[in-house]
């Protein structure tokens, strides 16, 4: 198995949204996305499948050597070996890449936060950065662009942070801000223990009106000159909008289950984005 073959392996076994805006991409760009893909995956793998935090850390630190080694020609990862082997024109800074794992860490010595602001540099470096350098890979000519690469990764993390609430809670770590469960009169020990309310319910409307203000901004930011070949940022946003709407179509019963779409559904979101334009 060649590094590409891995990626898109590694890409393809996640089943993730973001597969099917990579499929109708040219070859060079779709090796670079998934490239990127498969990298987060594997550093996000690390924290959620390690139960050990001093080991979950040593493997941090060896993919930040990776990533070194990247820039130097010389890696030894799959992934490492795919990123190294992107055509030229493709420009992943290792300072990038690098925030991405600092996101990663956070994870490690940090189950909690006090206030949006705080939760906010994570959502940044886990999710926007990876937004930024995906513009990047699908191409742009007007800096405006990263503007809404930023605010569309934002709006991707807050619908992971909806979507996954329940499945978090159950690794011991919660991502909606304290201030806020206090603001709407819930318990951390109701979404530990999966407890719904009309309170809860309140708590959700209240984090998926935020996450719509980020995706009604990346929409308004995008340049026209760049939608063509941002299409494939396009594709995740209508995939992962409308599982956000099928979330509150199930009244954020969030705790017990992960709301998701069929692949058909996917395909023929993706699909209609890219004819859509």
């Amino acid at each position: 198995m060649n590094p590409d073959q891995y990626c898109q392996e590694k890409c393809a076994a996640s089943g993730s949204s973001f597969y099917y805006s990579f499929l109708f991409l040219p070859l060079q760009r779709r090796r670079a996305i998934m490239a990127l893909y498969a990298f987060c995956r594997e550093v996000d793998d690390v924290v959620d499948e390690c139960n050990d935090v001093s080991i979950a850390s040593t493997k941090l630190a060896w993919w930040r050597q990776e990533i070194e080694r990247v820039a130097e020609g010389q890696p030894q990862h799959p992934v490492g070996l795919a990123l190294k082997g992107l055509d030229k024109s493709i420009n992943l800074p290792k300072e990038q890449l690098l925030e991405i794992i600092d996101g990663m860490e956070m994870d490690l010595t940090q189950s909690r936060y006090l206030d949006f602001k705080g939760l906010s540099l994570y959502c940044y470096r886990v999710a926007s950065v990876v937004g930024l350098l995906a513009a990047e890979i699908f191409g742009y000519t007007d800096r405006q662009t990263q503007k809404y690469a930023h605010d569309l990764g934002m709006a991707f993390q807050l619908t992971n942070i909806i979507r996954d609430i329940g499945e978090d809670a159950r690794r011991g770590r919660i991502y909606i801000p304290m201030d806020e469960l206090k603001q709407f009169n819930v318990p951390v020990a109701d979404i530990l223990n999966g407890k719904y309310s009309d309170n809860f319910t309140a708590l959700m409307q209240f984090q998926y009106e935020r996450a719509e203000k980020y995706y009604e901004q990346a929409f308004a930011q995008l340049p026209a000159v760049d939608r063509k070949s941002q299409r494939p940022g396009l594709i995740m946003a209508a995939i992962y909008r409308t599982v956000l709407d099928e979330i509150k179509r199930e009244d954020f019963r969030v705790l017990h289950q992960r709301i998701s779409l069929p692949p058909t559904r996917k395909l023929w979101l993706a699909a209609k984005t890219w004819i859509k334009g």
